[in-house]
C-alpha cells in the first residue's frame, strides 16, 4: 500500500535516499544534488555558475517578489550574486485575470530591479486543478571558482551566527494571509508590524550574504527556508558531514512572531524561516562578520558550533542538552491547511 505524504518537504531520509540515486557524469558539475544545499554550481570558462530553483507555495500574496528573493538567496549564499531570473507561472482556471498576471509579473520585476537581476524569460500558462496562482523561479550568478562557499568548508569548531531572528517569513505570511485566525488574540496594531516584515526587514538576504562573504574568512552561508531555523541548523552539518550543537535559547524571536506562534500554538524554530541568514566561521571570524552588518543595521546572534561528527545533533535548552532532528514539516503547512476564514 502506497504510504501518503504530508505537504511540505519530503521527509529528510526519503530525499537523501532519492538524491543518492542520482548520478553526477559531468566533472563540471562542482555542486550538485545534495541534502542541506539549494542551488547546484557548474565551472564554465573557469568561473562558477551558480543555479536555483524554487516554487513559491505557500504564499498566495505577493508571489512575484518571494520567488525572486527565495531563489536570488540561494544563489547568493553560494557566494554569487544573482543576475538571471526566469519565471513558470501558472494561474488557476477558475480565477485567472490579465489583472492578475499582470500584477504577479510586476511584482517580479520590481523584485529583480532591486537586486539589480535582469528577467530572461519562462513561462506562464491557465493551469486546470490549481486553487491559487503557482509561481517556480530559477536564479542564475556567478563568481570565480574559489568563492563558491558550499557547506563542506565548514569544520568542527566554527561557530554558527544568525541574523535577525525566527521566522520572519512565516510571520509575515500568517499576518497578510491568515488574519482571521489571528483577531481577537493578537492586536491589530501588532498584526499590521508583522505583515510590514515582509518588508522590514523582508524576505531577502543577498545584500548580507554578499557582505558577509566580503568581510571575513566566512566558511559557510545558509538561509534556512521551510521548515524554520532549526531544519536550517541541521542542513548544514548535514551539508558538511559534521556534528552540530544548537543553542536553542540564543535564537532571537522577534515580539510579533512571538505572538503569532503563541496565538496559533505554533514553534518559531520551526516556522518558515526566509529573512534570517546563518553564518558559519571560526570563532576568530564572527567580529568582523557582525561588524559589517552591523553597518547595514542587521542584528547577530550566535546560536550554534559545528561539533566532530561523533557528537551527533545536539540541541541545548535551559542548560540541557538533547538529540536534535530536523521538524518533519514546517509549522506553517499545519495552519494553512485549515480554512482562511
Amino acid at each position: 500500500m502506497a504510504i501518503r505524504l504530508a505537504a511540505g518537504k519530503l521527509p529528510a531520509a526519503h530525499l537523501a535516499s532519492l538524491v543518492d540515486r542520482l548520478r553526477r557524469h559531468d566533472p563540471q558539475v562542482l555542486v550538485g544534488p545534495k541534502p542541506g544545499e539549494d542551488a547546484a554550481v557548474i565551472e564554465i570558462g573557469g568561473r562558477a555558475l551558480v543555479v536555483a530553483t524554487d516554487p513559491v507555495t505557500f504564499a498566495a500574496d505577493r508571489i512575484g517578489a518571494y520567488a525572486v528573493h527565495v531563489n536570488a538567496n540561494d544563489v547568493a549564499v553560494l557566494g554569487a550574486r544573482p543576475r538571471w531570473f526566469f519565471a513558470v507561472l501558472l494561474l488557476p482556471e477558475a480565477s485567472a485575470t490579465a489583472d492578475l498576471a499582470e500584477a504577479i509579473m510586476a511584482d517580479v520585476a520590481a523584485a529583480c530591479d532591486a537586486l539589480g537581476a535582469t528577467v530572461c524569460g519562462g513561462h506562464t500558462e491557465i493551469t486546470v486543478g490549481l486553487d491559487r496562482p503557482v509561481l517556480v523561479g530559477q536564479m542564475l550568478g556567478e563568481t570565480d571558482r574559489a568563492g563558491v562557499l558550499d557547506k563542506t568548508r565548514l569544520a568542527p569548531g566554527d561557530h554558527l551566527l544568525l541574523t535577525h531572528g525566527a521566522a520572519i517569513e512565516g510571520t509575515a505570511i500568517l499576518a497578510r494571509e491568515r488574519r482571521a485566525l489571528l483577531e481577537g488574540r493578537v492586536s491589530p496594531a501588532l498584526l499590521d508590524r508583522a505583515a510590514r516584515l515582509l518588508d522590514a526587514p523582508g524576505i531577502s538576504v543577498v545584500a548580507a550574504a554578499l557582505a558577509a562573504a566580503g568581510a571575513a574568512r566566512v566558511h559557510a552561508l545558509h538561509d534556512p527556508t521551510e521548515g524554520g531555523v532549526l531544519t536550517g541548523l541541521v542542513e548544514m552539518a548535514v551539508a558538511s558531514g559534521h556534528g552540530l550543537r544548537v543553542f536553542a535559547d540564543h535564537i532571537p524571536v522577534l515580539p510579533e512572531t512571538a505572538a503569532v506562534c503563541a496565538a496559533l500554538a505554533l514553534d518559531p524554530l520551526a516556522l518558515i524561516a526566509s529573512g534570517a541568514l546563518l553564518v558559519g566561521a571560526p570563532p576568530g571570524e564572527l567580529g568582523a562578520v557582525a561588524d559589517v552588518l552591523a553597518v547595514q543595521g542587521i542584528p547577530t546572534s550566535v546560536v550554534g558550533e559545528i561539533r566532530p561528527r561523533a557528537d551527533g545533533l545536539t540541541v541545548e535548552r535551559g542548560g540541557r542538552v538533547a538529540p536534535l532532528e530536523a521538524p518533519a514539516r514546517d509549522e506553517i503547512a499545519r495552519v494553512l491547511e485549515r480554512p482562511a476564514g
